[in-house]
């Protein structure tokens, strides 16, 4: 057995690569190669803001509870509570789930441009009913590929993040270079301002879902305990990942940019142009089909690490009490099949607006803002729940410290932190003028109701649950403040049972002295020795 557990450890390359995979989405740089030199500063102001803030939380969150279960529910919940903990790790879960078909949408353009035909391909991939199938398709094969367990899904996902988002965006960006470096002519202006007209509202409502760019580099909270001395390694490859990531937005952004005029532009479509622009241009245009294999391979991959993630979590808790029964069912590798298959119920479900919304961009971006919003609400109650947690567990072992002494280091990076994500959350409310979102109302009443049902949903599944839930088999192990009452307790029962042997062998030593005629030397208090350990 110890050989079997030993084949599924995650190495720190491996996780890094699982990190950079479930963060990075080279989907998502045409929406900000928009801004030209600009995009640079939204980059790097998120990165300062979020994704620092977010590796060093979830580093230090993900050490101090190495040998515990449940993610983002235990780190919540040890702060504020088994409700706020259910709520933390089920928008992240329901999130995933809505987040799917966004970037499924990718994939499917990816597949569309493996023709050589650029009129048929742009047709194609402006077709719903092409979109909607082929997403199903991606989807479903990442779920059965999820139930062939652990081993499965890190190897897919580590040779999918290289072939399908780390080399296309090493590619992208040599291309960029060479392409500059041969004579070529910019679309990007090099000597506009790298800092944004922020008076302009409208440019910092679309930029605010760079946010969602950098999320998920948490999630490898989740596998902490599937990692080879975690507390050294977790943080490492936290922060290797965080490094990648921010070189490929950048770099690969401005690539992208300076092939692509700004007015045209295409948040599903232009990752493509570009490739095929840049191949045209060293003559190599053949490799355009190739290209296209490696990206739908990546999405592939990326759909694979969130699919095996927060379903992972949400199933750790849900055994432990949270979720019915029927959320508890595994296969005989221990894959947790049933959520599994919820899931993909609700990921067609989703998947088939397609028909109804004015444009798959119009889609595209409605969704992507509502996963913007869910998952806002679960990093603030982590960074928030971070700091509580530096007074509610003083003493607890931290392998990995933000700051050495005192707690003001966390106080800055966990509040920039929250003010970030609570700055994204109010922003992504706001339609994007630079994108045909069809109706407001619809815009709204997607944005606004479907944050709130997935938001109480929690909240009534949590008042529902029954004794009978929990798993006898679950090792979900109780949170601080449930052992210590118990803790207590224990404590004063060995005191009373101390107390009460010491009493009655005080009464078996003095009844013999007052048994007799005699008067008791204790003026009587021997006789009442018995009924001692009642009152106590």
């Amino acid at each position: 057995m110890a050989n079997i557990k030993q084949t599924v450890k995650l190495g720190v390359f491996t996780l890094a690569i699982m990190n950079v995979t479930a963060v990075v989405s080279l989907r998502g740089l045409p929406a900000e190669a928009v801004y030209g030199m600009s995009s640079a500063f939204y980059y790097l102001f998120a990165a300062i803001v979020f994704l620092i803030p977010t590796s060093l939380v979830a580093a230090e969150l993900a050490a101090m509870f190495q040998d515990k279960q449940g993610g983002v529910f235990r780190w919540v919940g040890e702060a504020y509570g088994k409700k706020l903990g259910f709520l933390a790790i089920w928008v992240q879960w329901i999130e995933s789930t809505i987040w799917y078909p966004t970037v499924l949408t990718f994939g499917a353009v990816s597949i569309a441009f493996i023709g050589m035909n650029d009129v048929h391909d742009m047709s194609l991939a402006n077709n719903k009913y092409y979109t909607l199938v082929v997403v199903l398709v991606i989807y479903w094969l990442a779920t059965f590929i999820s139930l062939k367990g652990m081993s499965w899904v890190g190897k897919v996902a580590k040779v999918g993040g290289l072939v399908g988002t780390i080399i296309p965006a090493g590619l992208l960006i040599v291309l960029g270079i060479i392409y500059l470096a041969t004579g070529g002519h910019s679309n990007m202006d090099f000597h506009s301002s790298f800092f944004p007209d922020l008076t302009n509202f409208d440019n910092v409502v679309l930029a605010a879902s760079i946010f969602l760019f950098y999320a998920g580099m948490e999630m490898g909270g989740i596998h902490v305990k599937d990692v080879n001395n975690p507390s050294k390694n977790y943080p490492k490859a936290v922060f290797i990942g965080a490094l990648i990531t921010v070189l490929i937005f950048v770099l690969g952004t401005f690539a992208l940019g300076v092939i692509i005029p700004a007015k045209d532009i295409s948040l599903t479509q232009s990752l493509l142009v570009g490739f095929d622009n840049y191949f045209r241009y060293i003559h190599a245009s053949w490799l355009s089909p190739i290209i296209a294999i490696a990206l739908a391979f990546g999405v592939l991959a990326g759909v694979l690490t969130w699919v095996a993630g927060p379903s992972k979590g949400i199933f750790a808790v849900g055994k432990a009490g949270y979720m019915p029964p029927f959320f508890q069912k595994t296969n005989k590798l221990g894959v947790q099949k049933n959520i599994l298959f919820v899931q993909g119920g609700a990921v067609t479900i989703l998947s088939l607006l397609f028909v109804v919304m004015p444009s798959v961009q119009s889609f595209y971006q409605i969704l992507s803002q509502l996963t913007v919003v869910l998952y806002l609400i679960m990093y603030m109650l982590m960074f928030s729940g971070a700091i509580v947690l530096r007074y509610k567990m003083k003493k607890l072992n931290r392998p990995f410290r933000i700051g050495k002494g005192g707690n003001g280091l966390m106080w800055l990076v966990g509040g920039l932190g929250f003010c970030g994500s609570l700055l994204a959350f109010v922003l992504s409310f706001i339609p994007p003028s630079q994108i045909s979102t069809g109706s407001n109302t619809v815009w709204f009443s997607v944005l606004i109701i479907g944050a709130l049902i997935v938001v109480i949903a929690p909240f009534i599944i949590y008042a529902s649950k029954k004794p009978g839930w929990v798993d006898p088999n679950s090792t979900f192990e109780p949170f601080h403040w449930e052992e210590q009452p118990a803790a207590q307790v224990a404590g004063k029962t060995a005191t009373v049972t101390a107390g009460t042997s010491a009493s009655a062998t005080a009464s078996e030593s003095v009844a013999p002295a007052s048994t007799g005629n005699a008067p008791s030397a204790n003026g009587g208090n021997g006789s009442k020795a018995p009924n001692t350990p009642p009152k106590g």
